[in-house]
């Protein structure tokens, strides 16, 4: 078993903004689809609990009534609104959009 070692290559420094393109290269992302859900609160319950729910059941969850709901894309939160009615549909307007996170 014969064992090659690579040789370093140096690249040069790029500029601050290099490779970020025009804008119009989102473009070719317009037609990819997402999963975009909204997320009204959360909870952790016991199993033998979640198990007893049935209908008419309430499930408490860590925000307030009228609290902003998370929308999120691909399980990403990506903006925070509030729950409307569109007709006989519920909706979610919109009232912040959300930065992007740091990343490690």
């Amino acid at each position: 078993m014969s064992t090659e070692t690579a040789n370093p290559v140096e690249l040069p420094d790029l500029p601050a903004g290099a490779g970020l393109g025009p804008s119009g290269d989102l473009e070719l992302l317009a037609d990819v689809e997402l999963t975009v859900s909204v997320e009204l609160g959360r909870v952790r319950i016991p199993l033998r609990d979640l198990l007893r729910l049935q209908e008419g059941s309430v499930v408490e969850l860590d925000r307030l009534a009228g609290a902003p709901v998370d929308v999120l894309a691909n399980g990403t939160p990506v903006a925070r609104g509030d729950v409307v009615v569109v007709g006989d549909e519920l909706g979610v307007r919109v009232n912040e959009l959300l930065g992007r996170m740091p990343t490690a």
